[in-house]
């Protein structure tokens, strides 16, 4: 059925070239002024960006009127496809990934020409090349480009839905988990209870050798890490040189930034104020706020905030009940933009200079380093006690020993956010394990196993340090658990481990994993060490030569003065240096560690992929820190 209101064009492409440039129609219909024209002129000859996305980005023109001045352009029809969807017969001409990486959906056929939606006219040409076998009459109609995705993903709704939650290989993915694997480590949990009430000194001296190799393990990464960042920096107060940024130098990438949101009633304006603060052109910039389609409180408060044109909001479908955030995101890396993708938290406020960063060191970096991870701090560290200590911890972490094992070659566990990529090869990984509730560790391993290389930029990004006993717990646990099984996916077949990573990053490995959750659950087991060191008899000196029982003292009090000085030197630089008191207390921190290690195991066993939600908005920000920062 044909509709008279269409304006057919002849297939050929000169036919529908633009005559006036876009600029001219919005001046003439009076949607912006000839200065705004002239700067937006000026913009466009820096980055590059088309013009329409340049004032809409900032804020001179909206989206429709944009739109309208195409179709006055091209002499092309402005559909609607809310009001008009497309068939859904001619959307089965193509596979889903052609529609979604050409951005482009066919609408209806007139006669013996087919009508494709697109939202970029003068890149039709290369749709038509691609089409013209399918169909030897291509057409385009004009419509906006969140149309034409939203059509997408409402025709492609389950695979979609499917691929998020599968976009990992199966063997690098907890979703196949076999059955029997938690009945096993319930076995041998049955075992070690045995043990303890039929041989409790042995069982209490095997415990102890177990507990003394996870610390030596995680004491020889956490030596290494701060030897080496000792050795690559002169000044433990100095950061290094930031890459400059020059446009003339590089072509700026369109970067999409996603963050995740789930439930944040009290976060969303805060987050648009922090953003609003990037510094990097807003019309190369897709930030993409990711919603679950049932999270009706958030979508009700966005709803209620204003957005610029360069956020979007992107809702997930609601499929066999898994709601977290890695299926989030692989589900939004489908209908991002850009050519570097990025990760933020919704309480995140990042340096308004960060995306300049990441775009300048990926510019100059090897082909081999496809990831860069920012550095992770706290904007309320004054709350109280737990809110100090949580800052010195993420300081020593992610400033002196994450850089240190970075700059070495280990494998890096990544941080949850602040992690910039390159799309394709994010892409060739599988994105993020949906199943995984530490799905940023997973990825550095098996970003890692591939060959490739993560770096450690010196921009930070702050955020809200949790500082309530029960919440810190609670996040603490999804932490440890999704390194439970995050270890326990990649052990399944150590030899091919020990192929992809090489001897030594086989060792970084273990020292992490093991390291990390030897020393929560066996902890009550080290502490008895501390009696040797006052003057005490061990509970297993007579099993042990006492050099052993010695060595094991020492070690676990080398363990806490490597700590002590390498939290003294993550906080001794400007901004921070009010906590340098309060590194000697973190000895009364990592306790808390233990009763959330049991709760990771126990969660383990009985519901391996339930995501400990950590809600956010609690606190203020602290305005000085970021000006130290500065």
């Amino acid at each position: 059925m044909s509709d008279p209101r269409l304006r057919l064009l002849s297939p050929s492409p000169a036919s529908w070239e633009a005559h006036l440039p876009l600029g001219r129609y919005l001046v003439a219909a009076g949607e912006i002024n000839q200065q705004q024209l002239v700067r937006a002129l000026e913009m466009q000859a820096q980055i590059g960006a088309p013009i329409g996305e340049i004032l809409m980005a900032e804020g001179w023109v909206d989206g429709p009127a944009v739109m309208t001045a195409l179709s006055r352009q091209h002499g092309l029809s402005l559909i609607n496809l809310a009001a008009s969807p497309p068939s859904a017969r001619l959307i089965g001409l193509k596979p889903m990934e052609f529609w979604l990486k050409r951005r482009v959906i066919p609408w209806k056929r007139q006669g013996n020409s087919l009508m494709i939606a697109t939202s970029r006219p003068d890149l039709f040409w290369q749709v038509r090349s691609e089409l013209e076998h399918d169909c030897p009459e291509i057409l385009p109609v004009l419509a906006s480009e969140s149309d034409i995705m939203a059509a997408i993903a409402s025709h492609f709704c389950v695979p979609l839905a499917q691929g998020a939650e599968t976009r990992v290989a199966p063997e690098f993915s907890c979703r196949t988990w076999q059955p029997h694997r938690p009945l096993i480590l319930l076995a041998a949990g049955l075992v070690l209870l045995a043990g303890v009430m039929i041989a409790p000194n042995g069982t209490f001296g095997l415990l102890s050798v177990a507990a003394v190799g996870s610390l030596l393990l995680f004491f020889a990464l956490k030596l290494i890490g701060f030897v080496a960042h000792l050795l690559t920096n002169h000044h433990l107060t100095s950061p290094e040189p930031r890459p400059h940024l020059r446009v003339q130098d590089v072509r700026l990438p369109k970067v999409s930034v996603m963050v995740p949101l789930f439930r944040e009633t009290e976060i969303a304006g805060a987050l648009i104020r922090r953003l609003m603060k990037l510094s990097y052109p807003k019309a190369l910039l897709d930030v993409v706020l990711v919603l679950e389609e049932h999270d009706t409180l958030t979508r009700e408060t966005l709803e209620n905030t204003e957005l610029p044109q360069w956020i979007r909001v992107l809702e997930v479908p609601a499929h066999n009940g898994l709601t977290t955030k890695p299926r989030a995101m692989n589900y939004a890396l489908d209908f991002c933009k850009g050519d570097i993708i990025g990760v933020w938290d919704a309480e995140d406020a990042p340096a308004p200079d960060q995306i300049e960063q990441v775009v300048a060191r990926f510019a100059t970096a090897p082909d081999d380093v496809v990831c860069l991870q920012g550095i992770l701090d706290y904007y309320n560290p004054r709350t109280n006690w737990l809110a100090r200590c949580f800052t010195i911890e993420y300081s020593s972490w992610f400033r002196i020993v994450l850089p240190g094992i970075a700059r070495i070659g280990l494998v890096v566990p990544l941080g949850g956010t602040t992690l910039f990529f390159r799309r394709k090869q994010l892409e060739e990984l599988g994105g993020w394990d949906a199943h995984n509730v530490t799905e940023d560790a997973d990825l550095g391993v098996r970003l890692c196993r591939a060959g490739w290389r993560t770096e450690l930029i010196d921009t930070a990004t702050f955020e809200e340090a949790n500082c309530r006993v029960w919440p810190w717990v609670r996040q603490r646990s999804r932490w440890l658990k999704g390194f439970m099984v995050t270890y326990l996916v990649h052990m399944r077949s150590p030899r091919r481990l020990l192929a992809d990573l090489g001897a030594w990053r086989f060792f970084g490995f273990q020292a992490f994993f093991l390291g990390t959750l030897g020393q929560f659950l066996l902890a009550p087991v080290l502490w008895s060490f501390w009696l040797v060191l006052l003057g005490f008899s061990h509970p297993v000196a007579t099993m042990f030569p006492s050099w052993m029982i010695y060595g094991g003292a020492t070690l676990l009090a080398a363990s806490e003065a490597l700590g002590l000085f390498i939290g003294l030197a993550a906080v001794s630089r400007p901004g921070r240096r009010h906590l340098l008191l309060f590194v000697p207390t973190m000895i009364f921190y990592f306790p808390l560690g233990v009763l959330a290690a049991y709760k990771a195991l126990g969660e383990l066993l009985l519901k391996p992929f339930y995501w400990d939600k950590t809600q956010h908005g609690h606190e203020q920000e602290e305005s000085l820190l970021h000006e130290a920062e500065g």
